[in-house]
């Protein structure tokens, strides 16, 4: 690449001569890259030697390769390098100056560079010098000047030119004298200005870009031009370098919500945006481990809160879990809004108050508790009120969405009616609901869990303060002393505080003075009431606020635990300047001077620190620098602050002392400017502020009498009580101190600052420049002035200078060697990390203006770490692949070892099991051939035993049915006997003795068998009449149904026949076919009833059942079926015996083993499936005889079991 006219110079071997070499511009054919002699340790400037110079400030990263590769040669290298040798002492401040001709050094040295946006016009380019020296004065520089007009004339470049009303336009140069210009506007318009007020305009291809770094001339009128570009297309975010510019479309832009938060959350996005930054930080808090702050400022009006806002919303979508904190953080932002925010003439909602929320993250990026800090809330807001503006917004919202009960308990009225809200004569905000307001504000009051009771507290108090603007007073003498008037304002008050209002109407026109013993009470005059008045009402507001906080921080202490990551959102009132300042604006104004050093430090002055003591080449960026105006305010003993706090402790001091004090000790800092009366100006970072002492004494003191304090301890409000218990432990603090100062506002804000400066410090910061396009707070309306100013006020330009021409990339030798020193293909070199670092800057040809070798670290401009962490990817991924296939082919190796491996183990045990199986079932066999004959010895023994049984039974019964019949017959034999002995002579009947004996044993044997059959006679005829009765019961219900029935069938029968008798007359051909309906029925019954009962008069079947039956032949039915009963149970008994024995059998022959028996006998299983065959057959016909048993006996029931379904169970 080559950045100047002359041709590429030696590179030398030392560096020494490298510098050398630069200043003299001599040419050389030596490689440019050729790397040198490297000493141990780089000397103060080392860097890898190159043909080349300092780098300008405006020098185009984008387009080094492509524009460069035949660059513009000079035609007159030698002016150029007498030019550079004249200058060179001042050469680089000249290229960073942003106000004197843009055709000087520093503007042709940007046009030099991008001319890639003309590349059509290339090798007419290659004959045009463009010179790079300064510029000092028009004589000096004329033919180098109308070398450059020349060009621009030529190449009908435009350029911006300042016009009479101030505005930049863009135009054509026409022609040219020694001082002027004649340019042509794009209204077609040719007018005449100054050389020095003209500026290079970009091409149109760069209009509208995201970052301005991408600008090829970087001046004001490019910049502001750039953001009104994107302004009109309601693209309101850009970058500058590091910093994110938002400027404020004073309306509605679809550019946030669900949509995008998940676009930036995947990387799909890449356009500037607040999701981007806290996207940024986020990555950047958990890649890291260190905590990240996004700081958020810019004038009142800008967009800083809404801003702050979105920035929480992402993170609570980043990093939300399970515990819903990142709700609750969303919905503080309401509450802080209602309490802390207000109306002014520049914002409608501006933040009177400054805060700083630190987010919490988990291990895992979850959000685990936050941590809520205010500073410096505007109490005078409260009670004083400039024309056009508000109080703060809750007073507002309260009075117009309060229920009518809670008005009334509040003895609310409307807003106009209260003397601290209207005395502005501005009660509404255009397009504001104040009612909707408070009822999105008593939601988020339940989110962050204050309960109900307190919140009606908070609301009393909001009401009090409001009366008590409404008290007013009587003076009661000439001396203007006077006394409360007693009204409702003093007794609603009083009522809401929970004090007597006698109590409170003392304390408002007295105050008790102690002298000795003695207590006096003085009265007070018509000032000191009312400034008494306001103060209580401020007390009260300023420590309502912070109470909440408190409750808020409560809420948000979810994870008590701290990882050490946490992200923190500063949103801070931005710069003021109104037409009365007052102290309040002076802090506002001094907290803003503060973030500007915050700012300038760690974009400018840290990082020309590092590069200047890292020794590199390097060309420091001036930037406004505000440290003077700092010491103007903090200095001690001679500072604003100190002299503030030294007067506040004289009580005879006014604010008119103060201010002679000021301008005899602060007249020699040129911040500072002493006016007439109490009036001073302090020329501050965004611009000269006038402001007046007038109350500067009194707010910095910030009195509360002892009578106040002991008022509201005797308060019965809970939370005046707490109040009033925290000041009283305040207040008891000095007299333990020396410095009784340490009290004063203006100390405990400037120890706020610098305790928060202090968190920020040990943080990686992220910058949100905020913009306000207009002082009227309209949509689409750009003033060019107005974000001139603020432009330079933020210190853009010099940011995006730093950014261009500086390194953000920063790495230890040691760091760069070891995470890209692999990358080498070279491994015989050195193996110190810079000889290593080196190698691998050579190895992939970065150009040499793209990096810097320092004492400690290498330095990269942006995007260059790219290439090698591309590279870097590729070859981890090489190695990657590689470790794979090796992987793969050990994985392989050792998998087919142990699949052989497996097989043979496989082998061995299923050889082992069948082995041990065989003996086994070798053993089986042989204890099987041993018990066949013993098993089939059983078998016939059971057999034949079973058999003897049965045989036995037979015979016994057999006997007994014979002995029955010899036992009849010989009964019946003994009557014929008996009466034909009557006749016979005695000795006729005379027998053997023998004989005699036998005839009496069976003559006992027959009596015994008469006395038992008998006894069975005696139980059958017993049984016998038990059946007769229940016969006789039957009869007697079966009468009572044939009766019923009867009457039944009668009345059906009757309105059978009026049917017949109906349809006889409908239809005279149905004659024959109604009588043969009163014939019998085909099938011999007319219905189940009389088929079933026999009913007189109706014609049954003879099949039909009659209950003619005899009493023997039920006996011998009732016998038959018992006897079938009995030998069922029998048979089943017998049965259950035999598959009892067949089953034992079985399983004592399977205990012996699972192969199958000797002799062709069946397997022990095959029997039992055999046994199991055999119990389903007979179990199915056992049932099936037992349920004609079960007929039969049903049977013997009579029509009693065929009528069940009529009659019912039998009872």
């Amino acid at each position: 690449m080559m950045l100047s006219a002359s041709p590429n110079t030696v590179a030398k071997s030392s560096l020494e001569e490298m510098l050398e070499s630069l200043r003299q511009k001599d040419d050389s054919d030596r490689p440019r890259d050729m790397p040198p002699a490297l000493p141990a340790r780089p000397t103060s400037r080392a860097r890898l030697p190159s043909a080349r110079r300092s780098l300008p400030a405006k020098f185009s990263v984008s387009s080094v390769m492509e524009e460069q590769n035949g660059s513009v040669a000079s035609s007159e290298p030698k002016v150029e390098t007498e030019s550079e040798k004249k200058e060179e002492g001042k050469r680089k401040e000249k290229d960073l100056g942003v106000k004197r001709s843009s055709f000087g050094s520093k503007k042709m040295r940007t046009g030099l560079k991008s001319e890639s946006p003309y590349e059509a016009e290339k090798k007419e380019e290659e004959n045009v010098k463009i010179k790079v020296s300064p510029v000092k004065n028009a004589e000096e520089h004329k033919p180098e000047w109308n070398d450059n007009v020349e060009y621009f004339i030529k190449k009908k470049l435009r350029v911006w030119c300042r016009v009479a009303n101030g505005q930049w336009q863009l135009g054509m140069i026409q022609s040219t004298t020694a001082d002027t210009s004649l340019v042509m506007l794009s209204t077609a318009n040719v007018v005449k200005v100054s050389t020095e007020e003209l500026f290079p305009a970009n091409p149109e291809i760069l209009e509208g870009v995201e970052d301005l770094i991408q600008l090829s001339y970087l001046n004001e009128p490019s910049v502001l031009y750039n953001l009104r570009v994107r302004f009109s297309q309601d693209v309101i975010y850009s970058k500058a370098g590091p910093v994110l510019i938002a400027v404020n479309p004073f309306k509605n832009v679809k550019i946030y919500g669900n949509d995008f938060i998940s676009a930036y959350q995947k990387k799909a996005v890449d356009a500037p945006h607040v999701y981007a930054v806290a996207d940024a930080a986020y990555d950047e808090m958990m890649r890291e481990e260190k905590n990240q702050s996004i700081i958020i400022s810019g004038e009142s009006g800008a967009g800083k809160t809404e801003t702050a806002k979105f920035a929480m919303q992402y993170l609570a979508a980043l990093g939300g879990g399970s515990c819903g904190v990142e709700y609750e953080i969303l919905k503080t932002t309401c509450i802080l809004e209602a309490f802390g925010n207000a109306k002014t003439s520049r914002n409608a909602n501006s933040s009177r108050f400054g805060k700083l929320i630190e987010i919490h993250f988990s291990a895992m990026g979850k959000i685990c508790g936050a941590k809520l800090e205010t500073f410096l809330l505007e109490k005078s807001r409260v009670v004083q009120l400039f024309n056009g503006e508000r109080s703060y917004h809750v007073f507002y919202e309260l009075c117009a969405g309060a229920s009518p009960i809670l008005k009334e308990r509040l003895k609310l009225k409307t807003a106009s009616e209260y003397t601290y809200l209207s005395q502005s004569d501005c009660l509404t905000i255009d397009g504001i609901d104040d009612a909707q307001k408070f009822h999105k504000l008593l939601e988020a009051l339940d989110i962050v869990q204050i309960p109900k009771e307190h919140q009606e507290r908070v609301f009393a108090l909001l009401a009090a303060v409001l009366w008590l603007g409404n008290v007013s007073f009587r003076i009661t003498d000439n001396e203007n002393h006077v006394e409360v008037v007693a009204d409702e304002a003093v007794t609603n008050a009083a009522m809401l505080m929970g004090c007597n209002s006698e109590e409170l109407m003392v304390v408002l026109s007295t105050r008790k003075l102690q002298a000795g013993t003695d207590c006096i009470a003085k009265k007070l005059t018509l000032r000191q009431a009312t400034d008494m008045r306001d103060g209580i009402a401020k007390f009260i507001y300023a420590n309502l606020f912070d109470w909440l906080v408190e409750q808020i921080n409560i809420a948000l202490e979810v994870g008590k635990s701290r990882t050490g990551r946490s992200i923190s959102i500063l949103d801070i009132y931005g710069f003021e300047s109104f037409k009365n300042n007052s102290f309040e604006q002076f802090c506002i104004n001094y907290a803003n001077e503060r973030l500007q050093q915050h700012f300038n430090r760690h974009l400018f002055k840290l990082e020309q620190e590092e590069y200047e003591e890292d020794g590199i080449d390097w060309t420091k960026v001036e930037f406004v620098d505000n440290q003077e105006c700092l010491d103007l305010i903090e200095k001690k003993p001679i500072g604003l602050l100190s002299l503030l706090d030294e007067e506040s402790n004289f009580p005879k001091a006014t604010d008119l002392t103060f201010a002679n004090k000021l301008k005899q000790h602060l007249k020699t800092n040129s911040c500072f400017k002493g006016e007439r009366g109490r009036a001073f100006r302090v020329n501050h970072y965004a611009g000269e502020v006038l402001y007046d002492t007038n109350g500067f004494l009194e707010k910095n003191r910030d009195p509360l009498p002892a009578d106040l304090i002991n008022l509201l301890s005797s308060c019965d409000c809970h939370l005046l009580k707490l109040f009033s218990s925290k000041m009283r432990d305040k207040s008891q603090k000095p007299l333990m101190l020396s410095d009784s100062t340490n009290q004063t506002v203006g100390t405990k804000f400037k120890g706020q600052l610098f305790k928060l400066m202090n968190t920020l410090e040990n943080t990686s910061p992220h910058f949100i420049r905020c913009i306000k396009p207009n002082s009227k707070q309209l949509s689409r309306v750009y003033e060019e002035d107005l974000v001139l100013q603020q432009l330079r006020c933020c210190g853009v330009l010099e940011v995006v200078r730093i950014s261009r021409s500086g390194y953000p990339t920063r790495l230890t030798h040691q760091e760069f060697a070891g995470r890209y020193g692999f990358l080498l293909s070279d491994k015989r070199l050195s193996q110190d990390p810079l000889s290593v670092s080196i190698a691998v800057l050579k190895q992939y040809d970065v150009h040499p203006e793209m990096y810097q070798v320092g004492y400690t670290k290498l330095y990269l401009r942006t995007g260059q770490i790219g290439i090698f962490e591309d590279r870097r990817k590729k070859v981890l991924q090489g190695i990657v692949g590689l470790q794979k296939h090796f992987r793969g082919h050990l994985s392989r190796g050792y998998f087919q070892n142990m699949r052989k491996g497996a097989l043979v183990l496989q082998s061995y045990v299923r050889g082992e099991n069948a082995r041990r199986m065989f003996d086994i079932e070798a053993k089986i066999h042989a204890d099987s051939e041993a018990s066949t004959g013993e098993l089939t010895a059983v078998i016939h023994l059971q057999s034949v035993v079973r058999g003897w049984l049965a045989r036995k039974r037979f015979k016994s019964m057999q006997r007994q049915k014979e002995l029955l019949n010899v036992t009849t017959k010989s009964k019946s034999k003994a009557g014929r006997r008996t009466s034909e002995d009557k006749d016979l002579p005695l000795e006729q009947f005379q027998v053997q003795p023998s004989a005699m004996s036998d005839l009496q044993k069976r003559v006992l044997k027959s009596e015994a068998a008469l006395v038992q059959k008998e006894e069975e006679n005696t139980a059958l005829r017993e049984q016998l009449r038990q059946f007769e009765e229940r016969w006789s019961e039957y009869e007697v219900k079966m009468k009572s149904m044939e009766e019923t029935w009867q009457k039944q069938m009668s009345s059906l029968q009757m309105s059978l026949a009026a049917a017949r008798k109906s349809l006889a007359s409908e239809n005279v051909t149905g004659q024959a076919g109604g009588r043969q309906d009163t014939s019998i029925s085909p099938f011999g019954y007319d219905s189940e009833d009389t088929m079933s009962t026999g009913t007189p008069g109706v014609r049954t079947p003879t099949t039909k059942f009659t209950n003619g039956n005899t009493p023997e032949l039920r006996i011998r039915e009732l016998n038959g079926s018992l006897n079938a009963v009995n030998h069922l149970a029998r048979e089943f008994d017998q049965r259950r015996l035999n598959f009892d024995d067949d089953a034992r059998a079985i399983v004592e022959v399977k205990l012996g083993g699972p192969q199958a028996t000797p002799n062709g006998q069946q397997h022990p299983e095959d029997e039992f499936r055999r046994l199991k065959l055999r119990f389903e057959t007979w179990k199915k016909d056992y049932k099936a005889r037992l349920r004609e048993t079960k007929a039969r006996l049903h049977r013997v029931d009579g029509d009693k079991s065929r009528h069940r379904k009529w009659w019912g169970k039998r009872g």
